[in-house]
């Protein structure tokens, strides 16, 4: 049964295999026409569109942090970092607080909750309260983000001062999961370099060369 089934298909492969290695010839034959400059253009482009991929895949968002803010205030500027990185930045406000829910007080209330998208690993949070009629607060908290993960930090802001504290999950951090977010910001950060750096050549080249074939061009038409 199986070699009825080879004899079958014997012909319809070898033809396949034909007309592979007749394209193969051709296109050798196209890329040695190519000149030798234009072949590391090429390859030089391909490999800066390689290294981009790469970096695009390690600072991939792939965790989030869920902020639940509780404040006293009537009007402040909210602000917070993911490490050195600015992540969130707007105006937050109170309503005067009633006491029984009938009775309007000197107090103010309000709240905010804000996802904010954010690498897995270890990261830094840093959060900042400016309110308009009371002093600056700031204070900051580590923690380990899981792959596909989401983790509740609850800020409290009062005049008397900022807390911060996890819900859920402990904040202990994960030392590979550390290390891992430290390679990857490395690893990222060097591709970018690299990156930038075959891109800036790629400019240069254009740059100096472009003109010197924009000014051959009417020199190669024929005179009457």
């Amino acid at each position: 049964m199986l070699i009825n089934v080879y004899l079958l298909l014997r012909g319809p492969l070898a033809q396949l295999r034909a007309k592979a290695a007749f394209l193969n010839q051709q296109a050798m034959q196209w890329f040695k026409r190519v000149p030798l400059k234009a072949r590391i253009l090429f390859g030089l482009f391909l490999l800066a569109a390689l290294l981009m991929a790469v970096h695009t895949a390690l600072t991939a968002k792939d965790a989030s942090l869920h902020l639940k803010l509780q404040h006293g205030f009537r009007s402040a500027q909210l602000s917070i970092w993911v490490d050195d990185d600015r992540a969130f930045s707007g105006k937050i406000t109170g309503s005067t607080k009633k006491k029984f829910g009938l009775i309007p007080t000197d107090a103010q209330q309000g709240s905010l909750s804000q996802i904010i998208p954010l690498r897995s690993g270890q990261h830094n949070i840093r959060v900042r309260v400016q309110p308009d009629d009371a002093a600056l607060q700031e204070d900051s908290i580590s923690g380990d983000f899981a792959r596909n993960s989401e983790r509740e930090l609850s800020v409290t802001a009062r005049k008397s001062g900022l807390a911060l504290s996890w819900q859920g999950t402990s904040s202990a951090p994960a030392e590979a999961a550390s290390s891992f977010a430290w390679l990857s910001r490395y690893a990222s950060s060097l591709l970018l370099t690299i990156t930038g750096s075959i891109m800036s050549a790629l400019a240069g080249y254009a740059i100096r060369e472009l003109p010197a074939r924009l000014r051959s061009t009417p020199d190669s038409t024929p005179r009457a």
